[in-house]
């Protein structure tokens, strides 16, 4: 059976980078695209700040253009979903299971770059996501520019995002199921105090409905206390109740944090595990000698498709490294 210098699991800005870092250093990837592949970006109209792109450029096209980079340099990508992982020995096992075929890939190094999906409400929103409908406000405050926008959330994240939102939108109200907010002080201070004239809140309040076909024209809130419902016109949702790691095969194969995120140096979370002396040259790697994660799966701060290219590109160094024991592309 064929052995890859790389298998890399997931695709998205992370996934695509690595594959094309590594095709480029000739050391044979293979990309486990999922099923469902492109990652977040498969669901965004738009996207007006990756660099590069002036007047913008629409998700899915970003994303099939960093594929077919990708394999213009020989890295080999397959749509399938990994469904289990073997890193307790080398070569390290992952394989994919399609119907009644199980089918086995073997690798050397493994960059892990499964992303995270954004915590949903689950009363048909997702259906709008794009149209009205956005996980971001980073990345879309700009297309709502004089429009009426709601936020639901209540930690550090909500807050940020009524921060992007504030300097284009007409309104923002901010929706919370209790009538404290989780934020820290400060961030409550800026948004609360700082834009008090801007910011509205609805406390003790939820939303349970969404209406529109083509895109989102109202949203129905409860009143968590009383149960009454209202129906209100808007433009823009944003939901901001956190993020699922897409972590659950490698459960009990690397190390991961308290919310379910791949530890690796560059995280917070680093100093929660004993130190490993021999991952010091190499930020990107896991608890587990060559493995490595880049991307949302790592990243619980910034979570832009830059940061996760970026990172994509930081892992492929890592292990052109770890593999040959030089950096050339340095």
């Amino acid at each position: 059976m064929r052995i890859y210098d790389v298998v890399i699991i997931g695709s998205g800005p992370a996934g695509y980078t690595a594959g094309l870092y590594l095709a480029r250093a000739k050391l044979s990837p293979v990309v486990l695209a999922g099923e469902k592949h492109g990652g977040q970006l498969m669901l965004t109209t738009e996207v007006e700040n990756y660099p590069g792109f002036q007047r913008g450029i629409l998700g899915p096209e970003l994303m099939a253009s960093m594929r077919e980079q990708a394999k213009r340099f020989g890295a080999e990508i397959f749509d399938v979903t990994a469904s289990g992982v073997d890193f307790s020995k080398q070569p390290f096992r992952i394989w994919t299971d399609q119907g009644n075929e199980r089918k086995e890939y073997l690798g050397k190094a493994v960059i892990i770059a499964t992303g995270a999906r954004a915590r949903l409400l689950g009363v048909g929103e997702e259906r709008l996501l794009g149209r009205g409908v956005s996980t971001c406000a980073v990345c879309d405050a700009a297309f709502f520019k004089d429009k009426v926008t709601f936020v639901v959330g209540g930690g550090d994240a909500a807050m940020e995002e009524v921060l992007a939102l504030v300097r284009y939108a007409r309104s923002v109200t901010l929706i919370h199921r209790r009538d404290t907010l989780r934020a820290s002080k400060i961030m409550q201070e800026r948004v609360l105090e700082g834009h008090k004239d801007r910011v509205k809140s609805r406390w003790n309040s939820q939303v349970v409905g969404v209406t529109g076909e083509k895109k989102l024209e109202a949203i129905t809130v409860e009143d968590t206390k009383t149960g009454k419902k209202e129906e209100l016109a808007t433009d823009g949702l944003f939901i901001s109740i956190g993020h699922v790691p897409e972590t659950s095969i490698f459960d009990g194969q690397v190390e991961l944090d308290q919310k379910g995120y791949l530890v690796t140096k560059l995280t917070s979370s680093w100093s929660d595990i004993p130190q490993k002396t021999w991952l010091e040259d190499y930020p990107t790697m896991t608890s587990v000698q060559g493995v490595f994660g880049a991307g949302d799966v790592v990243d619980f701060r910034y979570r832009q498709a830059v940061t996760a290219a970026g990172m994509g590109c930081m892992a492929a160094l890592d292990v052109e490294k770890y593999l040959t024991g030089s950096m050339q592309s340095w």
